[in-house]
């Protein structure tokens, strides 16, 4: 297994395939082995980088997560680009991972050649999805195959890491800030916004890359009629295709 040092602690990562380089950021609750049912394929097409952020997966563990979350995780995704020296890498972040992707490209757009964003929230927290996170968490601690996910990403204290990350969830909304430190306008990196009509957690996905479209008028949004959170998993097969085609014609 490999690791890299950030902030004292042990950061894992994996690299999968050869060419262009792509790295994954996985959502928040899990790690990067959401990506475990698609990488097969991608690394056919890519040189996969896959990361656990602190606190997750194979990762060291924390005692609390940073309350900037994602802004913090693009500092960590930014110190393995440059551990691995990577250059014109491509970038996929899904779900939380999507904000902390697009935070990477606000702050470092010299290091990224695409961004695709998929199933994200918006620039804000979503009130609706604050609201019931708690108890909808606690539900979910007891259905099976959400017991089966989380024990698969994390290990035995899978419970811990769901509790830190409903707190931190919970303490960023009550900010009142942005996920992202620069506008949304700033944003000069080659984007797509992806996301599925039918997402569960994100509600009116249209309206919300709309929004984001209308302050930067060079991203690109696609959204699949069909499929569940996050897109890249629930469309698997057309979102490998649409991503290859648009980073061929990036590079």
């Amino acid at each position: 297994m490999s690791y890299f040092n950030f902030d004292n602690r042990k950061v894992y990562y994996k690299i999968k395939g050869r060419g262009t380089p792509l790295l994954l950021l996985h959502g928040n609750t899990v790690s990067s082995k959401m990506f475990s049912q698609i990488i097969r394929k991608y690394a056919k097409e890519f040189q996969v980088i896959l990361l656990d952020f602190p606190g997750h997966g194979k990762s060291d563990r924390l005692t609390e997560f940073e309350i900037d979350f994602w802004f913090y995780n693009s500092k960590v995704a930014y110190a393995l680009i440059n551990e691995l020296k990577l250059e014109n890498t491509c970038v996929i972040g899904t779900s939380g991972g999507a904000l902390v992707a697009i935070n990477l490209a606000l702050e470092h757009p010299e290091k990224v050649k695409y961004l695709i964003a998929d199933s994200f929230e918006g620039e804000y927290p979503l009130p609706s999805y604050i609201s019931s996170i708690e108890n909808d968490r606690e539900r979910d601690k007891k259905k099976i195959l959400a017991k089966l996910i989380w024990y698969f990403c994390h290990g035995t204290d899978w419970k811990k890491i769901i509790d830190l990350d409903t707190k931190v969830n919970i303490e960023f909304s009550k900010t009142g800030k942005s996920f992202f430190h620069k506008s949304i306008s700033d944003l000069n990196v080659p984007t797509l916004l992806t996301g599925s009509m039918e997402d569960e957690y994100c509600d009116y996905l249209d309206k919300i890359y709309g929004s984001l479209q209308e302050q930067n008028k060079d991203l690109k949004i696609h959204l699949f009629e069909k499929g569940s959170h996050p897109a890249i998993i629930s469309n698997k097969e057309k979102f490998l295709y649409l991503i290859m085609a648009e980073i061929k014609n990036a590079l």
